[in-house]
């Protein structure tokens, strides 16, 4: 079964009843990840994440995003994760800050995956402007996915993760 084409209220089930484990998305999300050219990522978070999903394994489902697979914008902070703003200015920044949108992530116990592509410093509106090459559209790769938050878009029409975290609309969330 492929756990990531299923909503979040049937994933957050699945994790309840015992059926799959977090680690289980997440070896989903970078399965699908490496099996895709769209580009949706700067800096991807495997080491972490599969030690997060590990780690929750038998910790109790506490509330719907427990365990879910997310993909954050890289214009936000995640402290000790690259974050470029998708500029070559900042290729190698890590921050020792973390937002707090971050904190509230890692507080509902979700899992980060990696930081999406974007227009350089959020100033586009295609996806085409990142140092880092286009992000893709998963539908058509003649057409750009569109908006600053390109990668987040992209990730979540490709059914990469259920959830990405941008700064332009609030985020993407893929509907039932």
């Amino acid at each position: 079964m492929r756990y990531l084409d299923l909503d979040i209220k049937e994933i957050n089930q699945l994790l309840k009843d015992k059926k799959i484990k977090p680690i289980d998305l997440v070896n989903e999300a970078f399965e699908r990840i490496e099996s895709t050219n769209l580009n949706c990522f700067i800096t991807l978070n495997k080491e972490e994440a599969i030690k997060k999903a590990i780690e929750l394994e038998n910790v109790p489902v506490d509330n719907l995003l427990f365990g879910i697979p997310i993909a954050i914008k890289d214009n936000i902070l995640t402290k000790d994760l690259r974050t470029t703003a998708a500029s070559h200015i900042l290729e190698d920044f890590v921050p020792i800050y973390v937002a707090t949108v971050i904190k509230k992530v890692k507080e509902k116990n979700m899992i980060i995956i990696g930081k999406t592509n974007m227009a350089e410093f959020a100033m586009g509106s295609t996806g085409e402007t990142s140092y880092f090459g286009n992000t893709l559209n998963p539908f058509d790769n003649s057409l750009v996915p569109g908006g600053s938050s390109s990668g987040s878009a992209a990730c979540v029409a490709a059914r990469i993760t259920p959830l990405s975290l941008a700064t332009d609309t609030g985020g993407s969330i893929r509907q039932p």
